[in-house]
């Protein structure tokens, strides 16, 4: 009994004790760290390939020697185009980049009917092999609650550039005669489209309206021009970013 008085006796000056010396004692909060979030990629360079389809339009062909002299464009023409570029984002939505584009295009045709002037008469058709370098501007906007930019995920994009077009023409007329001819022409594009940003790699899909002022052979013996070119386009891109 008395081995048992005194253990409880013991036990009861340890608690005390130790809650004395606790208070004493100086209290330090846990710690708990919070990842920081991930916003995305934001001021990247990148690297960008792209590969598309297309048909080409312009509303008639000027022949200054013929009369009349202008005739109507009957046909479109059909083709692709490849391409590759390197441009900026800024991680705010917008980005810029440079582009080159080899673009090829057949068929379209235009219907000559110059009663008994000097042109051959029936369907010429044109065949074009153009390298289109463009200054493009883009904003890409997201399609959940990120933000500005795409900044992951799904979203959209509007675009427009600006630049030059290195075109080679060949005519072909009813009797299979060729006429070939080089000419440098304004060149500009619209762009619309939507895509996925996968983090490094970013795919989209689009539509891109890509104007040329003016396809035209000045040195053969019946000259002519087509002016105001659309050519209608539905692209690939991809894109690899460099942090």
């Amino acid at each position: 009994m008395r081995n048992l008085s005194a253990a409880v006796l013991v036990a009861g000056a340890t608690m005390i004790a130790g809650q004395a010396v606790a208070a004493d004692l100086p209290y330090y909060p846990p710690v708990i760290e919070i990842p920081d979030v991930d916003y995305g990629y934001s001021g990247s360079f990148y690297l960008r390939g792209s590969a598309g389809l297309n048909l080409m339009w312009a509303h008639r062909v000027n022949h200054p020697t013929a009369t009349p002299s202008t005739y109507s464009i009957t046909e479109f023409g059909y083709g692709y185009s490849i391409g590759a570029g390197a441009g900026f984002e800024t991680g705010t939505g917008l980005r810029f980049d440079a582009t080159y584009d080899y673009l090829s295009n057949n068929g379209m045709t235009a219907a000559i009917d110059d009663g008994a002037g000097p042109l051959v008469e029936g369907n010429h058709s044109l065949s074009l092999r153009s390298s289109v370098l463009l200054a493009n501007a883009y904003y890409d906007f997201s399609f959940n609650d990120s933000g500005y930019g795409a900044a992951g995920g799904a979203f959209g994009y509007v675009g427009a550039g600006a630049g030059v077009a290195f075109n080679n023409a060949t005519v072909t007329d009813p009797n299979g005669a060729t006429s070939h001819s080089e000419n440098t022409s304004l060149a500009a594009a619209g762009m619309v489209g939507v895509g996925y940003d996968f983090g490094q790699v970013v795919a989209d899909v689009g539509y891109r309206a890509l104007y040329i002022n003016r396809i035209q052979n000045t040195t053969a013996a019946y000259p002519f021009s087509v002016d105001d070119n659309w050519v209608h386009e539905v692209r690939g891109t991809v894109r690899y970013r460099f942090n």
